[in-house]
């Protein structure tokens, strides 16, 4: 346990910030999910669509240290390959 009053807000922030990036992550997941789910349906109108409203939000998250830059470049290429092989 924490003794000092600075360890004491230290872990006050760990937990707020925490808190913060958990929802972030969630948030990418339900947008990644939407776009898997398009994708497996094979719709690509659907699923373009959802890429495009994907994309901005990997982004963000990987801006605001929830993920790695070269991880959110790396789904976004992948979702995007896959998105157009749907007509293919």
């Amino acid at each position: 346990m924490a003794n000092t009053t600075s360890a004491k807000k230290a872990t006050r922030k760990i937990a707020r910030r925490t808190a913060v990036n958990k929802s972030r992550r969630s948030r990418v997941r339900g947008y990644l999910r939407k776009v898997e789910e398009a994708i497996s349906a094979g719709d690509k109108a659907a699923a373009s669509e959802a890429l495009r409203a994907a994309q901005p939000e990997l982004m963000r998250a990987a801006s605001k240290g929830v993920l790695h830059g070269n991880t959110a470049s790396r789904k976004v290429s992948r979702l995007a390959q896959r998105v157009k092989a749907i007509e293919a």
